[in-house]
């Protein structure tokens, strides 16, 4: 698959690495000498030096030949005028735009490719929130994702010497166990997609899927004691922030936001109904005492600085709050986080990232959500009457090593799948895969060469 990728910032710059580690044929566009220099000297992709709205550049780029181009530069005007060009000079390729302006996503139908030749537009500040929130209803995870428009959720949550599951196998778990199943385990910073034999060790993150219907068995049955959410603190008034601070004005949550911007506290004053707002410096040890920080449920620090949100964070966990969320940017800070104490960390770009890999990802893919640093990936797909997978018991189906199936979504019923299981056409398919067993997954979700 030949892609161009318009933008060598953060978002732009883990997309190509992902794909050159895969072997893709990877372009990418930027401006700045410096950004270019990076990607040279760390990456195997080919680079050029430009504006990704220029059609010369585009021309040098190869575009008529391309398969798929990713405009992700923080400016949503480049993005667009990227794909317009790309459109008039390929109009067989695919086109993802990231679009950040909440008064273009409002008129979403100005995206068609008929219009402005974009395929499909990625939100991750959208995406972000949709964490979040996700996060808050199951307040003993380090992670949540909805599969399947939340029909299937999979739970992360950390083992803790206590914990009856430490030392447990997990062969013996799951005997008779029909209604959860553990898709993957993070230890010191390792991906495992484990068999019936690994053990669940302290300090392990595990990910379990389960049904939207058995959350509260399955968070009894890994001893998770999960109480009411009712007190929520968001630090950061951003677009973000923002968002956030409207949902929760209309749940019964006792919500405050800070700011330190003065005239965006007066503009969210008169915007919002029942969340407090509060103009103050998140960094301000007194004043989150004074506002009872060690009586939150949850604090969600999301200002433009990351170094800020990790102070803010760090000094919030001291003074006893619960729970953090945590925004950062930098994608290669995310793995030290947990060890210095930092229950979850959120990223735009991750949530770009994200969105991105359905659109690169072969068969019929409808979400790819990266795992612990991009080490491995949750997948969510549809089984194609043409694949391998389809039709035979799964003892009998040849997955890749490092790939497990975690669950099937079948009209309305949730199946956790056994050895006898046997995968249907239309299923839709959770599946978990080490970074090194996505090709061959790739392989078995496809059509079969002699359909043709």
């Amino acid at each position: 698959m030949k892609i161009i990728i318009i933008g060598a910032g953060e978002v732009g710059f883990n997309i190509a690495q992902k794909l050159s580690e895969e072997a893709q044929d990877v372009i990418l566009i930027d401006k700045d000498p410096e950004k270019i220099k990076r990607i040279a000297d760390e990456l195997d992709v080919q680079t050029l030096l430009g504006s990704g709205t220029s059609p010369k550049i585009l021309r040098e780029s190869g575009i008529k030949d391309a398969d798929l181009l990713i405009a992700a530069t923080d400016s949503d005007e480049v993005n667009i005028i990227a794909c317009l060009l790309a459109q008039n000079m390929n109009q067989l390729m695919h086109k993802v735009a990231r679009i950040r302006n909440e008064e273009y996503l409002e008129h979403r139908e100005i995206f068609h490719p008929e219009v402005l030749g974009i395929d499909h537009i990625i939100n991750p500040q959208s995406a972000m929130v949709e964490t979040i929130l996700g996060l808050m209803e199951v307040p003993g995870a380090v992670e949540v994702i909805d599969f399947a428009n939340g029909k299937v959720k999979l739970i992360g949550f950390s083992v803790t010497p206590e914990s009856p599951l430490a030392g447990q196998r997990l062969r013996s778990l799951a005997r008779g166990e029909s209604k959860i199943l553990v898709g993957a385990i993070v230890r010191e910073d390792k991906v495992i997609v484990p068999g019936g034999e690994d053990t669940i060790e302290p300090d392990d993150i595990v990910y379990v899927v389960t049904s939207e219907e058995q959350v509260d068995y399955t968070l009894a049955k890994f001893n998770l004691h999960v109480e009411a959410l009712r007190r929520v603190v968001i630090v950061g008034a951003g677009q973000t922030g923002r968002a956030l601070a409207r949902i929760l004005d209309s749940k019964k949550i006792h919500t405050k936001i800070i700011e330190k911007d003065a005239s965006v506290c007066e503009s969210l004053a008169e915007e919002l109904d029942k969340v407090i707002v509060i103009h103050g410096d998140g960094t301000d040890k007194a004043l989150l005492q004074e506002e009872a920080i060690s009586e939150t449920d949850f604090l969600v620090v999301l200002t433009g600085d990351e170094e800020d949100n990790i102070l803010i964070s760090l000094l919030a966990k001291g003074l006893g709050a619960k729970r953090t969320i945590t925004r950062v940017s930098k994608l290669g800070y995310i793995p030290i986080l947990t060890a210095i104490g930092i229950d979850t960390v959120v990223s735009t770009r991750l949530s770009a990232v994200k969105a991105i890999l359905q659109y690169i990802r072969k068969g019929k893919i409808i979400s790819v959500t990266p795992i612990k640093g991009e080490h491995a990936e949750a997948i969510e797909a549809e089984a194609l009457e043409t694949s391998d997978i389809v039709g035979s018991p799964l003892s009998k189906v040849k997955f890749p090593k490092g790939a497990i199936l975690g669950g099937i979504v079948r009209d309305d019923e949730v199946i956790i799948p056994k050895g006898d299981t046997v995968v249907r056409p239309g299923d839709r398919l959770v599946i978990f895969a080490l970074k090194g067993a996505v090709p061959k997954l790739e392989k078995l979700l496809t059509v079969k060469l002699e359909y043709f």
